[in-house]
């Protein structure tokens, strides 16, 4: 176990548990997109795919503003959000339900990293660490909008196309 005596170890510490997150969803986005039933959520995960590649790349580019070690901890809740979202996809049945499921997993997963992105860039700020702030600080905004974006695609599309009868 490690032993943290500072706020920086936190930090360090939970950027290579993002670091981890983010590796295991450029892994399973493909899978959510081809799982998807709507031209419109499969583009939508496809998006988030260039953009979650773009997410380890500034996490490495933090990392190596703090002179930390790149490493990851295996992300236990990523880990099991993706497993969620793997249920989903393998449960037979209506495609436009399945869609439907495939939004509440996205925003399952979108939710724990904006908590998670939210955590380290307040604790950039308070360490002073200005640069890596301001890299974390891009990701969560998008991580906000794509949760954004998964709303409206449900609200407007997707789940009412999933109502029957």
């Amino acid at each position: 176990m490690l032993w943290m005596d500072s706020l920086r170890d936190l930090l360090v510490d939970q950027l290579q548990d993002l670091y981890s997150a983010e590796k295991q969803l450029v892994k399973a986005l493909p899978q959510m997109a081809s799982a998807a039933e709507s031209d419109e959520l499969r583009q939508g995960f496809e998006e988030h795919l260039v953009q979650t590649r773009n997410h380890v790349n500034r996490l490495e580019r933090a990392f190596e503003k703090l002179g930390a070690a790149l490493k990851e901890n295996t992300c236990e809740a990523m880990e099991g959000l993706i497993e969620e979202g793997q249920e989903i996809m393998s449960q037979w049945g209506d495609s436009e339900v399945r869609d439907a499921g495939l939004i509440a997993a996205a925003q399952k997963v979108e939710h724990y990293e904006i908590a998670s992105y939210g955590s380290v860039c307040a604790w950039a700020d308070q360490l002073g660490q200005q640069e890596v702030a301001q890299l974390l600080h891009e990701t969560l905004d998008e991580e906000k909008q794509t949760d954004e974006k998964l709303t409206h695609m449900a609200e407007q599309q997707i789940n009412l196309h999933a109502i029957k009868g």
